[in-house]
This record gives C-alpha cells, structure tokens and sequence, in this order.
C-alpha cells in the first residue's frame, strides 16, 4: 500500500496532500485548517463537498460550505453577545438576516503545519492555531488558546483528532462544532435519489424566526423518526434543524447509505458533541451538512444546565480533546 505526505497545492492554495492506498485527503492550512477532500481514488467516490476551479473565490471569502469547516464558537449568537464570567463579549454581527454573528472566528483564519509525515500504515498532517494578544479574534474573545487539529489517512479511512488547550490565565469558553459538508452522492453513477442518511438525534429543539433556541422541544416528524432510526433521503424536505444527540449502540454518528452502489460512509463523531446541526441548503441535493457541536445554539443566553447544553469551560492549562472518524462499511 503507497503510504505517503507532502506539501502541494489544491486549486492554487497551498495543501498538505495524504495518501493510503485508495484513499487520499488535502488540508488547506490557510484557509481555517479545512480538510477540503477525502477520496477513494479507486471507486471514484469523492466524500466532501469540494471547491472546483470556479467556486475558490466564493470559498475564501464564505469557507463554510466546502470541507470540514472549524466553528469557534460555533453557529448563531443573538445579537453578537456572548456573555462569559460575568462579562459580555461582543461578536461582530455578520448575519444581517437575523441580527446574529454566526460562525465565530477560526474558519476563515490561517493555521500553521505543525508536522506531516506517514508511517507503515498511515500518513498525517498536524495543524495549530494559536491565539493570544497578538490575534485579530482576540478583541472579540480575548482568550489565550491554542487549538490543535490531526488528520490521519489508512485502511480505516480518515481519523480527526482535535486538542484545545487553555494557555492563558482565566476560565475560557470550549464551544466548537464542524460545518462537515458531505456529498450525496458521493458515488459516481449514482443520484441523490441513491441515498439514506441516519443520525443519532435525540430531540429537536425549538427554533424562533432568528433561528435562536426557545430553549423548548418541538415533537419529531415521521420523517425525522425515521432520519433516527432507518434512514430517510437527506434532501427530504428543506433542513437548517438543531438536534440533541443521543448516542446509539454506544456510538454518535451520522450514517450515509448509497443503495445503489452499496456502501455506507459512517461519520462517526466523539460523544462529548452533545447536539447537531443538520443543514441542506433549501434541500438542494448535491451536498448537506451534518454538524456535529459541543453546545446549543446561543447557549451563554439560555437559561437551561450548562451540562445539558454543552455550554463548558476549560480552566487555565486545562485540555479538551475529540476524536471522530470518517470510513466506509
């Protein structure tokens, strides 16, 4: 099996290629650390949505659709506040439509190589971002952190590792999601049509017109009952819906079953990921976003446990760490 990794170039941006035997992957370290491809170069198949030629530009000023975006803090946040410790923080607001900042600060921000290389069965690429005083994010989060994300390519397909480590000298936010864009289909000769997706939710939260959490449950469809427990097509109806997740079978994960080709792509993600996001552009098929993330919604403003939200914080020299992984069955 050809096992190697090696700095490149994916469209014109600077990468760090892996590859392992059918499989290959690029990350773009300047571009918010994002993995941007995993493949199976011998079936063809192509498991994230990717950025041709035509779309880099559109990419690098919105990378939240293509790849595995980093969200720090992740997704809305009313009115840009994001009160922590007694204090509250102000976000740019950067989603005119409902008044919120969305997203955070990371996946737009240049991360560095920290190491890549491959061994007997596996190739990898560690990235790192550090922020401090000297960082843009700083005046909006002015915490001193340093995030480290690797990516491993072999036999069992792509393994993310995520370390987040409290540098500084006071109690930090640790709120992170992925905007993981899959492609449905993922096979060539395959349509959307093709495909069933499960995932491992629990309840849907109640959303308002801003898109913000009520902080109560609204009851699930049968189409959401069998997106839980047998699968539905992922372009079903319209989705930008917020989930708990509920482990299954001791693993949470989102499973993507192609019946024509007879493959499942599991993303199995850390059980610390304590909600999802599910987002498929206006039910477009081609590509959707299963989103796995440590918090609710706008959490520092919702009056519920913390635990129950994932609204947590790492203490100073504190670290937390996630693994998830990405492979076919």
């Amino acid at each position: 099996m050809s096992i190697t990794a090696y700095e490149g170039h994916y469209e014109g941006e600077a990468a760090v290629w892996l590859k392992a035997g059918r499989y290959e992957a690029a990350i773009l370290p300047g571009i918010g650390g994002n993995l941007i491809c995993f493949r199976d170069t011998e079936n063809g198949y192509r498991f994230l949505h990717e950025p041709g030629a035509e779309d880099m530009e559109a990419f690098k000023a919105n990378p939240g659709i293509h790849g595995i975006p980093v969200l720090f803090p992740p997704n809305r946040y009313e009115d840009g506040e994001f009160p922590w410790n007694g204090q509250t923080y102000r976000f740019p607001v950067n989603e005119t439509a409902t008044g919120n900042h969305l997203h955070g600060f990371l996946h737009t921000a240049a991360w560095e190589v920290e190491e890549f290389g491959s061994g007997k069965s596996e190739s990898f690429v560690t990235v790192a971002i550090k922020v401090d005083e000297n960082h843009p994010s700083y005046q909006y989060l002015p915490f001193k952190y340093t995030i480290k994300l690797r990516y491993t390519l072999g036999e069992g397909g792509l393994s993310q590792q995520l370390l987040v480590h409290n540098d500084g000298e006071e109690r930090m936010p640790c709120l992170l999601a992925f905007h993981t864009a899959i492609n449905a289909p993922f096979a060539p000769g395959s349509t959307a049509q093709d495909y069933l997706v499960k995932l491992t939710i629990g309840e849907r939260w109640n959303l308002n017109n801003r898109m913000l959490p009520t902080g109560t449950f609204q009851e699930l469809t049968a189409d959401e009952i069998a997106l839980r427990d047998q699968g539905v097509n992922p372009f079903y109806a319209a989705m930008d819906n917020h989930y708990t997740a509920v482990a299954q079978n001791g693993r949470n994960r989102m499973e993507l079953t192609d019946s024509k080709a007879g493959v499942t792509l599991v993303y199995d993600v850390g059980t610390s990921y304590k909600q999802w996001m599910i987002w498929n552009n206006g039910a477009t098929e081609g590509f959707f976003c299963p989103e796995p993330q440590i918090n609710l919604v706008n959490a520092p403003k919702v009056d519920l446990p913390a635990d129950e939200i994932g609204l947590f914080g790492l203490e100073p020299g504190e670290y937390w760490e996630e693994t998830s992984r990405l492979y076919v069955k």
